[in-house]
């Protein structure tokens, strides 16, 4: 499956409403309650490609009239996270939405420096080399991230690299 890439241009209100769309079916699916708060901060997490951290959705939510606590939003990506519809972006402390919510799978994400936005993108070869390497020292891998920082095409572009 190709997704956009969010550095390029694409349909942005399909994007999010496709992940909406996904989060409610797969929430029924799970016996989950996907509530209105839940739902919020999700399209807020889809709204831009850029991660998230909860204080930046806290204030969003605060701003909006919403008297949303840290516990509350906290609460609230954990559940999120718990469903597959979110991933936290540990280096950056932040989340961004799952591109691939409907089965688990290794977190590889390619992040931009300069404009922060970030790309999930398919990594079945590193977690078979991850996981070969972990078994030959008899270690079992219960969980992949990998974080890849680095430039996307438009600010190479813009700053000149190849």
């Amino acid at each position: 499956m190709t997704h956009p890439l969010p550095y390029r241009s694409h349909d942005h209100e399909a994007c999010v409403s496709q992940a909406l769309s996904d989060a409610r079916r797969i929430c029924a699916e799970k016996g989950a309650r996907l509530t209105r708060l839940r739902e919020q901060v999700l399209e807020l997490v889809w709204q831009s490609h850029r991660p998230l951290g909860a204080y930046d959705i806290l204030d969003i939510l605060n701003g909006e009239g919403r008297r949303s606590a840290p516990p509350t939003v906290y609460r609230t990506l954990d559940f999120l996270l718990q469903m597959g519809l979110v991933h936290r972006i540990a280096s950056l402390n932040a989340f961004v939405g799952c591109n691939q919510p409907d089965h688990h799978h290794t977190g590889c994400f390619l992040i931009c420096r300069q404009c922060h936005n970030v790309l999930e993108i398919e990594a079945s070869g590193i977690q078979k080399a991850i996981d070969s390497e972990a078994r030959s020292h008899g270690f079992l891998n219960e969980e992949t991230v990998a974080e890849v920082t680095g430039l996307c095409p438009a600010c190479r572009e813009e700053d000149g690299h190849d």
